[in-house]
Parts: C-alpha cells; sequence; structure tokens
C-alpha cells in the first residue's frame, strides 16, 4: 500500500478529519488552513512517543491511538487553550491493516472526545514513533504560563495523581490485580483525559500552571525556574486513589505520585481567594503546597521536615554514572 494510499483509507475519511470549526482547509493540499478568532492567539505543541521508551512495543494500537493524541492535546489543557487541529506523523515498520484501523479507531475517538480535529501529517517507514503536532486558540493574554507563582499562592493539582506510573507493571505483564484494581490504573494509562475544562476555567486565576508528564517534583521544578520561586510539596497531601494504595500500598503509592509521570493532571499555583469559588464550582483542585520565596522544590514530611528525594522524574537524557 503507498503512502497516499494509506492517508486516505485510514485517516483522510476517519470523522476527526472533516472540515469543522476553525478548520478552513484540511487534509488533501499541501498545508492545512485554520481560521483563529479576532482577539486570540494560536497555541502550538509537539510531542513525539517512540516504541519501546513511551509505550510497550507491541501494544493494543487502539488504545495507543487513544493515548498518543491525549498526551499531546494535555499540553493544551496546560495552557488554557481551546482545541483547535492536530497533524499527526506516523513512523511504521509495516503496514498491517488491522493494526492501521485500530489505531485510527483510537486515534478518533478520542479527537472526537476532546474536539479536536485532523488536519495533516506524513507517514514513513521505520521503527514505530509517533509524532503530534497540536495546535489551540486563547484570548490574547490569558495563556497559562509557567512563570507568573508568586510567593504566598497555593499549589494545587487537579486531581489523583501516580495512577498511570502504578499500572506500568500491569501494562508490562509484569503483575497482575483484581478489576476493580487493575481497570481504573489501566484506563488512566491507556486514555488519560487532558484537563481541558479545567485549563480554561483557571485562566485568569492561576498564575502558573503546567501538565504533569514526568512526575509531579521535577515537573514542578519547571514552575520553580520559570517564576524564580521556590515550591513546597506537602507529601500528606497527595491525592491518592483507593486503587493505587491497594496495589502499591501507601509508601510506594507516594513514590509514585512524586516522580512516576504520565499523569497529565495540571498543576498550577493560584492566590488563595480564588480557590473557594473553585471548589464551589466543583473542580478538582487539591492543594498539596504552597510557593515562598527561594528557589527549586522541596518535600515536606508531616512534621516539616526536608524528605526531597535525589531522583525526581523521567528524563530523556540523564547522565549515568
Amino acid at each position: 500500500m503507498g503512502e497516499f494510499e494509506l492517508i486516505r483509507n485510514y485517516f483522510a475519511a476517519a470523522p476527526c478529519a472533516q472540515a469543522g470549526e476553525g478548520v478552513a482547509l484540511g487534509i488533501g493540499d499541501d498545508c492545512a488552513l485554520l481560521a483563529v478568532p479576532a482577539g486570540e492567539q494560536l497555541a502550538i505543541s509537539t510531542d513525539t512517543l517512540v516504541a519501546g521508551v513511551h509505550f510497550a512495543d507491541p501494544c493494543d494500537p487502539f488504545l495507543l491511538g487513544q493515548r498518543s493524541l491525549a498526551v499531546a492535546v494535555s499540553d493544551l489543557a496546560a495552557m488554557g487553550a481551546t482545541p483547535l487541529a492536530f497533524t499527526l506523523a506516523l513512523t511504521l515498520p509495516m503496514d498491517s491493516a488491522d493494526w492501521l484501523q485500530a489505531f485510527a479507531r483510537g486515534l478518533n475517538a478520542m479527537a472526537q472526545s476532546c474536539g479536536v480535529r485532523l488536519v495533516g501529517g506524513d507517514t514513513t517507514r521505520g521503527p514505530l514513533s509517533l509524532t503530534m503536532t497540536v495546535l489551540g486558540r486563547v484570548p490574547t493574554g490569558l495563556a497559562l504560563t509557567r512563570s507568573g507563582a508568586q510567593p504566598g499562592d497555593l499549589l494545587c493539582v487537579g486531581g489523583e495523581l501516580g495512577n498511570a506510573a502504578g499500572a506500568l507493571p500491569l501494562v508490562l505483564g509484569q503483575r497482575t490485580a483484581e478489576p476493580a484494581i487493575a481497570e481504573p490504573l489501566l484506563a488512566h494509562y491507556w486514555s488519560p483525559q487532558p484537563q481541558l475544562a479545567l485549563g480554561q476555567a483557571l485562566r485568569g486565576k492561576a498564575t502558573s500552571a503546567l501538565d504533569i508528564s514526568d512526575g509531579l517534583l521535577a515537573d514542578c521544578g519547571h514552575i520553580a525556574t520559570a517564576s524564580a520561586v521556590g515550591l513546597l510539596i506537602e507529601s500528606e497531601k497527595l491525592p491518592l486513589s483507593k486503587a493505587l494504595r491497594a496495589f502499591l500500598g501507601q509508601n510506594a503509592a507516594r513514590v509514585a505520585a512524586l516522580s512516576g509521570g504520565d499523569d497529565y493532571v495540571l498543576a498550577f499555583t493560584l492566590p488563595p481567594a480564588e480557590l473557594p469559588q473553585l471548589l464551589a464550582d466543583g473542580w478538582p483542585v487539591h492543594v498539596v503546597g504552597r510557593v515562598v520565596a527561594g528557589q527549586g522544590v522541596t518535600l515536606l514530611a508531616a512534621d516539616g521536615q526536608d524528605i526531597t528525594p535525589a531522583t525526581r522524574g523521567y528524563q530523556h537524557f540523564r547522565e549515568t554514572p
């Protein structure tokens, strides 16, 4: 099957690839054409997922299609952006019809759930990898960034932490668990739900934000650096699911929440005066610490002791001894 036939058969005809709001011209020409309303800015982010690094190989292609788009769209949520479109660069070792059909179904399901449209991309032969570029729109001046945190702000997260890291032994076949424990953990790993609505609700309220991909400690370090502040995280305040605690135990669950990564939950700083209304409106805001003058991220025990671990999260190019 040729490249253009592959695109036409499995992607161009998908519901998520049809014209819609904000997409003036989609797949079929050298470029897509997007329409961004006056008074808004275009938000753009690119994520690459590599087999054996970001996901097990082999794995279920339907689940991979869902996950690959969700983790990219999560960056739009972190900026408070409304999803608009995405492109897919797909490198395949072979053109298996069954694999492509399942992958395209998973991709389309997540695209429709997030309200984002496929407008182009590329296909080539080689080791399995996927590169997603997502585009969104946000009112001028209201994008959430990492650089606005102020001493006195609360450090918050938008949901439970550590579930995806807890699922990894299940994904890799290293452990098993009863369905009541395994299913919620695996669902969080394979089908993370970008917190788009929360990100938009935080516009004009949060002073900084990002999505947690490499672990709470590591990612909060980006806020601390960009904002030139210190962040204190209280270990006893981490929101941990019942399934995670049952599967790993309390201590290991806390480690997964702090440094496991793949949560795709928003972490953000918030003036205390903004918290009551967000909670009253039903947003899943959990206060896990605070912003202080200083630098870096410190983990505190219940008695206030500094228990910051040396390893804080995943890094692709960490030097080894």
